[in-house]
């Protein structure tokens, strides 16, 4: 299972708009690790990448196959450059940020205004109960 054609272009234009050559890049392959047995910890498919004008350093591991790696270590490359030029964040990055925020503990402040809000809430309901009378 090798990187189709179209995928290979798609990634080569996208290499070209962020201004990115071959010659920039180092790239090395390193013995591999963790999980899919004894295949990978005997060949070099990991995939190391670093731009040199930029600094910007890739590892990339995903597949067992080294093609798939170089492909997958690319399109990370442009993903990283892609988000320190434009300023925009990636959907890692945004994932990452929206799990961060929610984990994040509410302040006494904002804790207090909930439950303000909640004890309000209660007391329109009570309101709303209807009216049992003996006579």
């Amino acid at each position: 299972m090798s990187v189709s054609k179209e995928k290979l272009i798609k990634l080569e234009k996208e290499l070209d708009d962020l201004g990115i050559v071959e010659k920039d890049l180092i790239e090395k392959f390193i013995l591999g690790s963790g999980s899919g047995g004894q295949k990978v910890n005997k060949t070099n498919s990991c995939v190391y990448l670093k731009h040199l004008p930029t600094g910007f350093e890739v590892k990339c591991q995903k597949s067992r196959e080294r093609e798939m790696n170089r492909y997958y270590a690319r399109k990370e490359l442009c993903e990283k450059i892609k988000s320190k030029i434009l300023f925009e964040k990636t959907e890692k990055e945004k994932k990452l940020a929206k799990i961060k925020k929610q984990k994040k503990r509410r302040s006494r402040k904002t804790k207090e205004k909930i439950l303000q809000e909640k004890h309000k809430q209660s007391e329109k309901k009570s309101l709303r109960k209807k009216i049992t009378g003996d006579g």
